[in-house]
């Protein structure tokens, strides 16, 4: 009882507003931008973002090193990402000057039905377990990537976490701590204490960590290609795994697994082009808000006011009625995208928005999470955002025996209401919260950002985009600044908002602010460590120049040369 009491204060205590003596920039701001001409990699762990750069720095481009930075955070950052997740991205191409969208999230095993779970008396899929796990896609990903973009061999790329994983690496802070909270729930599954508490417990802070068997899966895909995974040993492991544990997914889940290319979908924002994927994502959700935003005048209201941020959580609730609604695998719905981002149509929500009062529930306009994210840049032009995903903490618990990592638990962000556009089916991907982001202005890029972190992400995504655009801030302090985070809005399982959510506003938010939210009938509620983890690099039209940020709140990196 005493444990579970610590446990829960530890994550509703609000910590002192960070201040910084600096002598330039906003109060709020932890350090300067990277300024760098010649590459730039920033991701959530430091040592993938010197591997990232140590591959750009042996020639290859920024492909290249977004997928070695990857797999490399799969290794030290098992917490979020890794081999057994998906995947999506969105590369600017210097060549033909163009976007390109990858979906490379997997599909629910053929031979699990809805009727199972309805047999099982469930209303809702396990968080952890057999029963979430879907086909990972991040490898299939990344040959996907290569095939289309590298330039250097996928050994060169896959060589210094190969490296890593046999010799050992240091355990950052946040890392260790969110690996320890894991214990409880996932120390259950075979495989789990093998991989990870091979001393009896995960590795503290500091603390060098070894992952043979990974090393050795990482081997195999080096040299055997994408097929060593979905094809060979691997998946055969995999199967035979999860059909000891009472699992579905199969060696033919694995083997007929392949990624799509989609076409990025945009909306402009006073001038700027931002680029989200469409669904099985959440992306359009920050499009969405953006454009109830572009009614208001945002900047006259200031950042940190009550109106401000008033209107940013009505924005926000409304676009997520229609992600409760509508965002799910396209295959398998006719979705609505283009309407949904549209102008008009957020010239009709915006409406629905009273400037006095917060709403307690909005309907649909027609009718937690853990992940890593990354983005490179190279001397050429190229640009990559990435994110990649484990879903739930480190994943569904399931640790196929020698290999190394988690598989995910996506499956969890079925719905199991019958008609619902999310409701699940087999062979269908599951709705997704991880979102790489994109900005151009006048045909050119100018910005590859995301902020990982669940339902955070499209209202981050937003924040970032207003702090800059609106606020005037400079990369760095766009993520610094303090956030919004709305929650309890309707969710594309099934859940409905009825009693209109609450607020949680990190520090730097004054208190007179905080007491009008209050009196506009807005709940507020403080939380600690869900407001997103946010990279981004920003390129100079005129000069080419790269400015790089990296998230204050989390153990990252950006670094450039």
């Amino acid at each position: 009882m005493r444990k579970s009491l610590l446990f829960c204060l530890s994550i509703i205590i609000t910590f002192p507003a960070f201040t910084y003596d600096r002598i330039t920039g906003e109060p709020f701001a932890s350090r300067s931008e990277v300024i760098a001409s010649n590459g730039m990699v920033a991701t959530s762990q430091p040592l993938a973002t010197q591997v990232g750069l140590d591959i750009l720095k042996q020639g290859g481009n920024a492909i290249d090193a977004a997928i070695a930075a990857n797999a490399m955070l799969g290794l030290v950052e098992p917490t979020g990402n890794g081999i057994g997740g998906d995947l999506f991205a969105i590369v600017w191409d210097a060549k033909t000057k163009q976007l390109y969208g990858l979906n490379a999230s997997g599909r629910s095993p053929k031979s699990l039905t809805l009727a199972y779970f309805k047999e099982q008396g469930l209303s809702k899929i396990p968080s952890h377990g057999p029963l979430p796990v879907s086909v990972p896609g991040a490898v299939d990903g990344w040959f996907k990537l290569h095939e289309r973009f590298g330039s250097v061999p996928m050994t060169t790329i896959l060589a210094p976490t190969i490296d890593y994983a046999k010799k050992g690496f240091p355990v950052s802070e946040l890392i260790a701590w969110y690996m320890n909270r894991s214990v409880p729930i996932l120390s259950k599954y075979d495989g789990f204490k093998e991989t990870y508490m091979p001393n009896g417990s995960t590795p503290k802070k500091g603390e060098i960590f070894v992952n043979q068997h990974l090393a050795a899966t990482l081997e195999k895909i080096a040299t055997g290609g994408r097929d060593a995974f979905y094809k060979g040993d691997i998946a055969r492991t995999i199967a035979a795994y999860m059909q000891e544990q009472g699992g579905f997914l199969s060696y033919e889940d694995l083997a007929e697994h392949e990624s799509d290319w989609v076409e990025p979908v945009s909306s402009n924002y006073r001038g700027y082009d931002v680029w989200e994927l469409p669904p099985n994502g959440q992306g359009i959700a920050a499009l969405q808000i953006l454009n109830v935003l572009e009614q208001f005048d945002i900047e006259g209201m200031g950042f940190g006011s009550p109106e401000y941020i008033h209107t940013f959580v009505e924005a926000k609730k409304l676009a997520f009625e229609d992600r409760a609604k509508y965002y799910a695998d396209p295959q398998f719905n006719e979705i609505p995208v283009d309407w949904l981002i549209s102008k008009e149509y957020a010239q009709q929500r915006a409406k629905l928005i009273d400037m006095k009062r917060a709403a307690k529930r909005m309907d649909a306009g027609i009718n937690e999470g853990d992940t890593i994210y990354l983005t490179t840049a190279d001397k050429d032009g190229n640009m990559v955002s990435l994110i990649q995903s484990n879903y739930r903490g480190m994943g569904s618990g399931m640790t196929p025996t020698g290999l190394g990592f988690i598989l995910q638990d996506r499956g969890e962000m079925f719905s199991l209401e019958e008609g619902h556009f999310n409701v699940y089916a087999p062979g269908k991907r599951p709705f997704h919260t991880i979102i790489p982001a994109f900005v151009t202005r006048n045909g050119k890029p100018w910005l590859s950002f995301g902020v990982m972190g669940g339902g955070t992400q499209p209202q981050m995504h937003a924040q970032i985009i207003v702090n800059l655009i609106d606020f005037g801030m400079n990369l760095q302090e766009a993520g610094d600044a303090p956030r919004i985070l709305h929650t309890g809005s309707s969710e594309p399982t099934g859940e409905k908002m009825t009693d209109g959510g609450y607020i949680s506003l990190e520090s730097g938010y004054s208190q007179k602010t905080r007491r009008q939210l209050v009196q506009m009938g807005h709940t507020l509620t403080d939380v600690s460590g869900s407001f997103g983890g946010y990279q981004a690099i920003l390129r100079d039209p005129k000069t080419g120049v790269l400015y790089g940020a990296s998230e204050s709140r989390k153990d990252g990196q950006a670094a450039g040369y």
